[in-house]
């Protein structure tokens, strides 16, 4: 039987979703609807960088945190789509900046306004909807003024969770479409040279020195292997349709599998940190910049991207 269970988090409340294969996500509703934790048969696989507190005052990432209105960084304090020009404020305090002072990962880090909509269990799965009336907030709106609203569905199915994320425009402007998630995982146990990763990507964006794309790219082909003493925070848009990224070590294997929606792909593996991103995003960093504008959602329609996370024994 899959059940939903009232927990905590470091002392905030979560919902639990537990699986009778022993896989458990527990998300936080009033702490940015984010997956703070994966336990598989007890064994934590994401990975809690400096804790909730960093994340909700500072934006610092952890577990499996949306990215909205845009995944990574921006070119500077604003944007321009359609024919509206946004300017922000030099000091705003909503604002997640990099260390170069580049607006980074949107505006819904640690939001409180989540509503939940369903969380329930049965022999099939164990289900969890909830809503952000993101227009809500003047604050927010003043800086992303396209009136929208997004849901997510989270499914804890056996060794499976997917997580499934809807815009609706709910205004009279089309809303651009550039959300993401970064899910940090990890090997417990195992020594970071070990983690051995599929990578199934065929053309990588080229980065210039603030980490946003400069319109070159080249071709890529990387061998499956362990990671050894390589670090990635690189950009890649065309993958090999229908193949996971895939994780595995210590006799576990993680699979990540982007649906439709997902055309854009960041790896991130630094090598002050063992972890390792695979980041489904709907567009490339930097998304209202480039010659293609976003894609774009108009009033009263809905866009619906969902990636899956497999835990299991390695093959």
């Amino acid at each position: 039987m899959h059940t939903v269970e009232p927990e905590e988090v470091d002392g905030r409340s979560c919902v639990a979703l537990h699986s009778p294969e022993g896989l458990v996500a527990r998300f936080l509703p009033a702490t940015g609807m984010v997956c703070a934790s994966l336990e598989h048969h007890g064994e934590e696989l994401l990975a809690s960088g400096q804790g909730l507190d960093a994340y909700v005052s500072r934006g610092k990432l952890l577990g499996i945190p949306l990215l909205h209105p845009w995944a990574n960084r921006l070119e500077r304090d604003g944007f321009r789509f359609a024919d509206l020009d946004v300017v922000f404020p030099p000091d705003e305090a909503q604002l997640v900046r990099d260390s170069g002072g580049l607006p980074i990962h949107g505006l819904v880090s640690g939001c409180p306004d989540w509503r939940v909509l369903e969380s329930t269990g049965d022999a099939t799965s164990a289900r969890l909807a909830a809503e952000l009336d993101f227009s809500a907030d003047p604050g927010r709106a003043a800086l992303f003024p396209f009136p929208h609203r997004l849901r997510i569905d989270a499914v804890l199915a056996g060794v499976s969770l997917t997580i499934t994320t809807t815009l609706e425009a709910t205004g009279t402007r089309d809303v651009p479409v550039a959300f993401g998630w970064h899910p940090y995982f990890v090997l417990p146990g195992v020594p970071r040279a070990d983690w051995r990763v599929t990578l199934p990507l065929e053309r990588q964006c080229i980065l210039d020195d603030r980490c946003l794309p400069t319109g070159e790219f080249r071709s890529v082909e990387i061998p499956t292997g362990p990671l050894g003493d390589r670090t990635y925070d690189a950009l890649f848009d065309r993958r090999i349709p229908g193949e996971p990224f895939v994780l595995e070590g210590g006799g576990r294997r993680i699979e990540v599998h982007f649906g439709e929606g997902y055309d854009v792909a960041v790896i991130y593996a630094p090598a002050q940190a063992d972890v390792v991103c695979f980041e489904p995003m709907t567009e490339p960093t930097n998304p209202f910049a480039g010659e293609t504008p976003p894609r774009a959602v108009a009033s009263g329609e809905k866009f619906s991207a969902a990636f899956e996370i497999r835990v299991g024994a390695t093959r």
